[in-house]
């Protein structure tokens, strides 16, 4: 598995998970075929480490090309 972060998703829902994922804020998230089978995504959380969480938490975010690149760049 690629450790670079490929997309980009809002958390809609933290509940549970209030320390560690903030609503209406932006991660990134890693590929992981086998969590999102699952229903689940790996995203890179407040603790800045990558974890699993259901899948329904999240949006994935369609950006302009340069809007994501300065997103990336500036994390």
């Amino acid at each position: 598995m690629t450790t670079e972060p490929v997309d980009l998703v809002v958390c809609l829902d933290n509940s549970g998970y209030e320390a560690a994922l903030d609503r209406r804020k932006l991660y990134a998230l890693l590929p992981d075929a086998e969590a999102e089978a699952r229903g689940l995504l790996r995203v890179i959380d407040e603790s800045g480490e990558d974890y699993l969480y259901p899948a329904r938490m999240f949006h994935k975010v369609e950006l302009p090309v340069a809007v994501r690149r300065a997103v990336f760049e500036a994390a």
